[in-house]
């Protein structure tokens, strides 16, 4: 297993944008999230999904340990938020977006002075589901796959009545 550091996102995004790349202490994010339902499955229906945002320059020993990972939105209902999410996403892309355009002033401790902080956010982790609802793209159907999108070899199963797929990305 590798760090995203040696990864080609990684080395491609430092190449589009060197000015970032160029500070070490700027921060490079992930958002993670999954649903789940809170009470099982025979219990009424409520649904929860924690937003999780991790640290990612951080080396590959630190970067998932519990104290680097942040939770920082838990979304809860009835249902699972759907194409809503954005809504209650809003917050979270708004402060995304001031660390990337504009930054943050924040103390560097061993060099006792103070900087200015950019963030980047470079990757989603969710699953299919997770993905359609950060993205937009419909996971349902034919058109699920975002890389094949109309040349997809999905195909219609008669009598389960859905749309399969076979040796598809794997």
């Amino acid at each position: 297993m590798f760090h995203p550091a040696c990864g080609e996102a990684w080395k491609h995004f430092d190449s589009t944008h060197p000015e970032f790349a160029s500070e070490p202490r700027n921060v490079r994010l992930g958002l993670c999230t999954d649903g789940f339902t809170s009470f099982g499955h025979s219990a009424s229906p409520y649904s929860c999904w924690p937003i999780f945002v991790s640290v990612y320059n951080l080396p590959p020993t630190m970067c998932m340990k519990q104290e680097y990972v942040f939770l920082s939105l838990i979304i809860q209902g009835p249902q699972s938020p759907g194409k809503n999410i954005d809504v209650m996403l809003r917050p979270l892309i708004n402060d995304l977006k001031q660390l990337w355009y504009s930054g943050v002033q924040a103390y560097d401790s061993f060099r006792r002075q103070y900087f200015l902080m950019r963030a980047t956010l470079m990757w989603t982790i969710s699953d299919l589901l997770g993905y359609g609802m950060l993205s937009g793209w419909s996971t349902h159907g034919k058109l699920t796959c975002p890389y094949c999108m109309e040349n997809s070899k999905a195909f219609w199963l008669e009598h389960g009545r859905k749309t399969s797929f076979f040796d598809c990305h794997r």
